[in-house]
């Protein structure tokens, strides 16, 4: 059998080593968290995408309470810490309010080499250039680098959730280096664009491409 977990249901993507803030306001969820603050329990965010609960999901935990609101509502702070694949889902975890579901833990494997986390750096700062953006990406072994760049490389919300079911580094690296390989070139033609028509007075005319 495998481990249940509560399950929180979001409409993004937790990667392990992460920490995301949470305002609690639904009455399920307000149970959930009690549960986990009380009884010292992890649970699971699994992402929601057009609709359709997704099979891999991160387990988190609380790490700090924010804010407790006179209406039961709460703000807190959660951290992922690994992935777990849903065998089975279930709307109402017994005798709760809110779902829960039981999984599988999921491996995860670093077997990148600095020269591919070097590529994706220095592709990602070549994208942050483009885009004005100061912010850099240190070595942290707490956590993986693809984790940790998931959410700043404009990225959809199904190609997020794609790079979270890769269980090895490398492959996601790859991901990672090849999304980045795409968006450059259209981030600094656009850029050019943007620039072009500001010094034309046409700013406001000028439609990027979609991408």
């Amino acid at each position: 059998m495998g481990t249940y977990l509560p399950l929180f249901p979001l409409g993004l993507v937790v990667y392990p080593g992460e920490q995301v803030r949470l305002h609690i306001f639904e009455e399920r969820y307000k149970e959930l968290i009690h549960s986990c603050l009380t009884e010292r329990l992890t649970f699971g965010i699994p992402a929601v995408i057009d609709q359709q609960l997704a099979k891999v999901a991160t387990e988190v935990r609380v790490i700090s309470m924010d804010k407790r609101y006179a209406n039961g509502e709460m703000d807190i702070q959660t951290e992922g810490i690994r992935r777990f694949e849903i065998e089975r889902f279930d709307k109402l975890s017994p005798g709760h309010l809110y779902p829960g579901g039981e999984g599988r833990w999921l491996d995860d494997v670093l077997d990148h080499t600095p020269e591919m986390a070097a590529a994706v750096r220095e592709n990602l700062q070549r994208l942050h250039q483009a885009l004005g953006i100061t912010k850099s990406f240190e070595d942290d072994a707490s956590q993986a680098l693809s984790y940790r760049i998931g959410h700043h490389i404009g990225m959809s919300l199904k190609e997020e959730y794609e790079l979270l079911t890769l269980p090895q580094e490398s492959e996601r690296l790859r991901y990672i280096l090849r999304h980045l390989e795409r968006v450059i070139p259209v981030v600094m033609e656009t850029e050019r664009l943007k620039a072009k028509a500001k010094l034309n007075g046409h700013y406001k005319n000028v439609f990027p491409p979609d991408f």
